[in-house]
């Protein structure tokens, strides 16, 4: 299975971009798969075809179980996941949600030493990193566990994207403005995000049964 690689686009695009998604009946079209897309429909950007692809390939790897899971959250939970996954661009045709989140943490300890040699190239390019993680082979649904597959459960996760993602954004902007003192006091609530995902969402860690 091969997955498009997407290339960085600037803030102020990529969130334009993000607005389009949200706005879009397509969008609500792609999280649910090949299985369940309309094939007459016309990307209305650039990059939503490529990210069709990514979706397309995820899902056929889903055993049937966890895509008629899928299929059946709501549209707010569809495109809620939509606009999440459409803030990364970097996707793994091989590595598992454990090996990207040891990835995640070896940017967060990069940012931790960023923070504490005063040195803010180091911080905010690690905490961009750490924002635009990869995204694992199959996509994030199937290591969440298909118990958590629903519109309840998931809804949650805005909050933790917005815990840790966001606020490493937030803290690569301070960075870069030489703001070290508030790069500092966002190494806190990106931590408290990880954790009270994990809380959530993380039996024990290591391969899903979802996928073929």
């Amino acid at each position: 299975m091969s997955y498009p690689r997407h290339n960085n686009n600037e803030s102020s695009s990529s969130n334009h971009w993000l607005r389009k998604v949200r706005l879009t009946s397509f969008a609500t079209c792609l999280i649910i798969g090949s299985a369940f897309l309309s094939s007459n429909v016309t990307a209305a950007e650039p990059g939503m075809e490529e990210l069709k692809k990514v979706l397309e390939g995820q899902i056929a790897l889903m055993k049937p179980e966890l895509q008629e899971k899928v299929k059946g959250l709501s549209m707010d939970t569809k495109m809620s996941l939509m606009a999440i996954l459409a803030m990364h661009s970097r996707y793994s045709e091989r590595a598992t949600m454990r090996q990207v989140m040891t990835e995640v943490l070896s940017d967060f300890q990069s940012v931790l030493a960023g923070v504490m040699t005063d040195n803010p190239e180091q911080t905010a390019d690690s905490a961009r990193r750490l924002a635009n993680h990869r995204i694992p082979v199959g996509g994030l649904l199937p290591y969440l566990g298909i118990e958590n597959i629903t519109d309840e459960r998931l809804a949650i996760l805005n909050g933790f994207n917005d815990s840790v993602e966001g606020n490493a954004l937030k803290l690569a902007a301070a960075a870069e403005a030489g703001d070290m003192t508030t790069a500092a006091s966002l190494v806190g609530p990106i931590a408290s995000g990880c954790v009270a995902c994990h809380g959530v969402f993380r039996g024990q860690p290591g391969l899903s049964n979802l996928l073929r």
